[in-house]
Parts: structure tokens; sequence; C-alpha cells
């Protein structure tokens, strides 16, 4: 089994920054890429940012100067490192992990549970 926690959402103010953090535990036997989602009231997920271990990065042309992500350590972990936020960037925002399995033998993508970011005066 694997799990995927996010941590470090909460209530902003524009121009503000935020730093959101993600930990990928269990049957890894390898991480390919990590990524960050996020999904706004009334509209569809969509990708922030995303990082593989090859170093591969992209990201949203709306964050684009704005957001940085992080390598992925050897503890499995990736931040987003979010300044100049918007109320459009307001959303759950979800990790995601392309994980090799030790449990299964296969690769796939696994999912937090997200976490509310907030940008609002």
């Amino acid at each position: 089994q694997v799990h995927v926690v996010e941590s470090g959402g909460g209530l902003v103010q524009p121009g503000g920054s935020l730093r959101l953090s993600c930990a990928a535990s269990g049957s890894i036997l390898g991480i390919y890429a990590m990524g960050w989602y996020r999904q706004a009231p009334g509209k569809q997920r969509e990708l922030v940012a995303q990082i593989s271990n090859r170093g591969p990065i992209d990201y949203a042309d709306s964050v684009k100067g704005r957001f940085t992500i992080s390598p992925v350590t050897d503890q499995n972990t990736v931040a987003l490192q979010m300044n100049s936020l918007k109320p459009e960037d307001t959303a759950v925002y979800y990790c995601t992990a392309r994980v090799l399995s030790h449990t299964t033998s296969r690769v796939d993508d696994y999912w937090g549970q997200g976490t509310q970011v907030t940008v609002s005066s």
C-alpha cells in the first residue's frame, strides 16, 4: 500500500505566500514523478506543477514565475512554494506520486486527500 499525504494549506491574503508539502510512504520501490494538481469549485482538476526523477518540470501557465516545485527528496517528499498568490489560486490542492510499488510490482499513480488553499482578503 502507498500513502500520499499533503500539508501546509490555509488562508492567505492576496500577494502572500504558502508552502505545501507532500510525503509518499509505504511499499515504494521507486518514484518516477511527483506533482501537484488543484481543483476549484465547479472546475475540473488541473495540473499545477510536476517533476520527474529525471528532472523535467512542468508548470501550468497560470503559475509560472510564481510557484516552484522542489526536487523529490530521498525521503520521497516534494514541496510546492507558492508566491504572489491570487484569489484565483483558491482550490483544493492534491499531491500525486507515480510509484513503482513493492507490493504490486507495477507503476501506478497515487493521490493524497487534498489540502485547501484559500486566497482572500
